[in-house]
């Protein structure tokens, strides 16, 4: 833009600070007063940052979490056939991650909400789910009103969309109330999650990355295509045998284009205000990629000047069959630039790479490095009696380090 006469003109300037892992004083800052904490904005799905989210709440109550809603596996499944609506299980578990357990929140309504219904025994799930709704249940008489009325009134609306055959085995509460606030809410899910955010006081936001009913299909390296996120984790379904080529949007049954999915305004503004955007670890395509396949997650990503680490998985996956972290690096980039082009400079999508001391080694470091430009860092991260998962309290302090 010229410079109207008597302004000075300012070049672009870019700042970079050095980072110290973990940085004593940036957390304790944050820790200090977790209100004012850093915008730390996660890509995300599944449950393998729930730990960390909840050890999150320590440092910062401004945490953004972007969940997928393409889910396809569990009792998610079950909601997803009776009613013809997205998935709300990793984003119902992820908002009670978040939610304030102290006696300054409502950690009885939170017990309700994290219960789940028998396993085994249909009747004696559907019997127990009567309880709940005619208020008799323990978990229920343990709310107080108003906010007892408030959840009965989604459980009716739930009831009330009910199929005769619904099995209720294994049924999370808190799904079967999202499932009626969506169905208050004229099938949209932003004013459910909104809802019960206030409910559990949630220390953190947890929106779905669009509020659409879709499924996500990977092409092959044959060019076969595989429907349905419970295809791909090799959990309820076999593992993929062959590597995944790229991940789409569908139906159903057919490929639907990014463009006709947008990244909503709200979302985007989230992202615009970020201190810090992070790839967690997780399922890499359905779980992190999916929640890129929007129209505008790359573009906004790009747009917003802060460090953008990618956290991979300690952990086997079986989505990555035949993949090297290198690769792996490579397949987020490939998600983000089809929303941009592929001349996006790399260091507008991913500044850095943060990765478990004992599993990445030098050698694998400089080959990201060397085939990206990402820089590529290591610390001691991994839980001693559990190598091959993340230390919740080391990997919230190397986050809030860079933030």
């Amino acid at each position: 833009m010229p410079s109207m006469p008597g302004e000075k003109t300012v070049p672009n300037l870019t700042v970079t600070r050095s980072a110290e892992i973990p940085d004593a004083l940036r957390i304790a800052r944050a820790k200090a007063s977790p209100r004012l904490g850093p915008r730390l904005l996660f890509f995300s799905g599944g449950s393998a940052l729930n730990e960390a989210a909840r050890a999150l709440k320590q440092y910062t109550h401004n945490s953004a979490h972007l969940i997928t809603p393409f889910d396809s596996g569990g009792s998610s499944q079950v909601l997803r056939e009776a009613f013809d609506m997205p998935a709300v299980g990793d984003l119902r578990s992820r908002l009670m991650a978040l939610a304030d357990e102290t006696e300054l929140g409502h950690p009885e309504i939170v017990a309700l909400f994290s219960h789940r219904l028998p396993a085994q025994d249909a009747r004696a799930a559907q019997a127990e789910f009567a309880e709940i709704e005619a208020g008799t249940h323990r978990l229920m008489r343990a709310v107080s009103q108003p906010m007892r009325r408030l959840i009965l009134q989604q459980l009716a609306s739930f009831s009330e969309h009910l199929p005769a055959d619904f099995d209720f085995r294994r049924a999370a509460i808190g799904n079967l109330i999202l499932a009626g606030g969506y169905f208050s809410s004229a099938r949209e899910l932003e004013p459910a999650l909104f809802l019960m955010s206030k409910m559990v006081a949630v220390l953190g936001t947890v929106r779905a990355v669009a509020d659409v009913n879709l499924q996500i299909g990977a092409e092959l390296a044959s060019g076969d295509r595989v429907i349905g996120q419970r295809n791909l984790t090799g959990k309820e379904a076999p593992p993929l045998t062959e590597p995944i080529r790229r991940l789409f949007l569908s139906d159903g049954a057919r490929e639907i284009p990014a463009r006709s999915v947008r990244l909503p305004k709200r979302n985007r503004r989230l992202i615009e205000r970020a201190d810090l955007i992070v790839y967690p670890p997780g399922s890499l395509y359905s779980s992190v990629i999916a929640n890129l396949l929007p129209e505008r997650v790359g573009r906004s990503v790009a747009q917003r000047s802060v460090p953008k680490v990618y956290v991979p998985s300690l952990g086997t996956d079986p989505e990555c069959l035949g993949m090297t972290l290198p690769d792996q690096v490579g397949a987020l980039l490939a998600a983000l630039r089809a929303d941009l082009g592929a001349d996006c400079p790399t260091e507008r999508l991913i500044s850095l790479v943060l990765c478990d001391s004992g599993h990445v080694g030098a050698a694998t470091a400089r080959e990201i490095t060397a085939r990206h430009g990402v820089l590529c860092i290591t610390a001691d991260l991994a839980q001693a009696e559990n190598p091959e998962r993340y230390d919740p309290v080391r990997l919230c302090d190397a986050l809030v380090s860079l933030a």
